[in-house]
């Protein structure tokens, strides 16, 4: 097979921006997720809310950036799967906009009712697309039957197959502990306590899911010796977070599930390339590198404004973190006056 420079670099690119996209949306799912469970009154969920405030609309910005890239370096890639995909896609959609709007309007009445109705929306809208996106990738690394014309030929239940169950646990849970860490990172007083604690109990329910994820996606689908070594380094960083939690190490913990995140993404796109989507019922059905890309021209054009523009990108985000990184808990926050987020 033979594949330019360009292809390579493309698909690269777009492995880089769901890298970012999971390590970064990673924990505000994780957040959102976690409202119920370490808040107990109203001051701490707005607690919660804020440590992410400032940020979850800026790491949506990834994935729609992931998504402009497949759609103009692998155009046939974009289609198949936004075609074959469109129910759970839609659900991802519909979650992230329901959720978006919940931050933005839970805080509009000073009405205990109005605001807990909101806060099962941001629950939801952070559940669904944690579960959903781990299914759509293990559904992509593994394959799915393909016709000549690169459409998927299965229903709705072959997307539900165990092996995609699976990789939905995974990134539910490796999410939950990456949320949890980000809140004891960014909080004072009990609830970081709380967070804590928490994050070691899901944290090796999310180790066990891990490994039993990794085993099976290298034993079935990768045989190479760099999938394994990423996926060694998944796991050992998640033992690490975990071991830096114990000690009361919060960043050292959340760079942990930060790397297991990336490695994890990493693993799956160095087990698909250079496919891009596997034909389980006839090989030669498959998408790859080659046959689902651009033009040369149209890469050379999209590499130099990927050029110029992701370092603005970058160093925007990381200006923001920057600015908002200091640690919050409720005696930094006003009483509730029904315009608070």
């Amino acid at each position: 097979m033979d594949i330019s420079t360009l292809q390579f670099v493309w698909f690269a690119l777009v492995a880089v921006l769901f890298v970012g996209y999971f390590v970064l949306e990673g924990f505000d799912f994780g957040v959102g997720m976690l409202l119920p469970v370490l808040a107990r009154d109203e001051r701490e969920r707005r607690v919660m809310i804020n440590t992410i405030g400032p940020h979850w609309d800026g790491n949506e910005v990834w994935v729609l950036v992931a998504g402009g890239a497949m759609f103009a370096a692998f155009p046939e890639w974009y289609a198949t799967v936004f075609a074959g995909f469109y129910l759970p896609l839609l659900l991802i959609l519909l979650a992230l906009i329901v959720r978006g709007v919940a931050f933005e309007y839970r805080g509009k009445r000073d009405d205990p009712r109005w605001r807990r109705n909101w806060d099962w929306c941001i629950i939801v809208g952070s559940t669904v697309p944690a579960v959903l996106w781990g299914v759509a990738f293990g559904n992509i690394v593994a394959g799915l039957p393909l016709n000549a014309d690169h459409d998927i030929t299965g229903g709705l239940l072959d997307l539900l197959n165990p092996f995609a169950l699976l990789a939905g646990v995974v990134t539910t849970t490796v999410f939950l502990t990456h949320g949890a860490l980000f809140i004891a990172l960014k909080t004072v007083g009990d609830i970081r306590v709380r967070a804590r604690r928490l994050a070691g109990r899901v944290g090796l329910v999310a180790a066990v899911a891990l490994v039993g994820f990794a085993i099976w996606f290298n034993l079935a689908h990768a045989h190479t010796t760099l999938v394994w070594a990423t996926t060694a380094g998944a796991a050992v960083a998640l033992v690490g977070a975990l071991l830096a939690n114990r000690v009361g190490r919060e960043g050292w913990a959340f760079a942990g599930t930060a790397v297991t995140t990336a490695a994890a993404v990493a693993t799956l796109f160095l087990g698909l390339f250079p496919y891009l989507l596997p034909a389980t019922n006839d090989p030669a059905n498959s998408l790859t590198v080659v046959n689902g890309s651009s033009s040369p021209y149209t890469l050379m054009i999209m590499t130099w404004a990927a050029a110029i523009a992701t370092p603005v990108v970058i160093g925007y985000q990381v200006w923001t973190y920057w600015v908002f990184r200091k640690r919050i808990g409720v005696q930094h926050l006003p009483e509730p006056t029904g315009t608070h987020p």
